[in-house]
């Protein structure tokens, strides 16, 4: 059940956030690329977030907000475009 919900919302994200620079991973369920920009083919990706499912679930439905997140560590973002807190929450009230 978290395994589909965390994959539900990164579909949504990769639907609202169309393209490839930015690479979201929520490991061991999984990771997409999304965000208009340049795109990352080969090597380590130089915009990556990262964070563990439970995390994500709260950040993506807007029960901990992006910025507070972020600054406890609870997400690692690395690189100029990780900033995704304008695509969420994902969840629409």
């Amino acid at each position: 059940m978290l395994r589909d919900a965390v994959r539900a919302l990164l579909t949504e994200l990769s639907r609202r956030a169309p393209g490839r620079s930015v690479e979201v991973r929520i490991p061991p369920f999984g990771a997409i690329q999304c965000v208009a920009g340049p795109r990352h083919t080969r090597g380590t990706p130089p915009n990556v977030v990262e964070t563990d499912p439970m995390t994500w679930l709260l950040v993506a439905s807007g029960r901990l907000p992006w910025h507070e997140a972020v600054g406890a560590g609870r997400v690692r973002a690395s690189g100029i475009r990780t900033d995704i807190s304008e695509y969420l929450p994902l969840i629409d009230s």
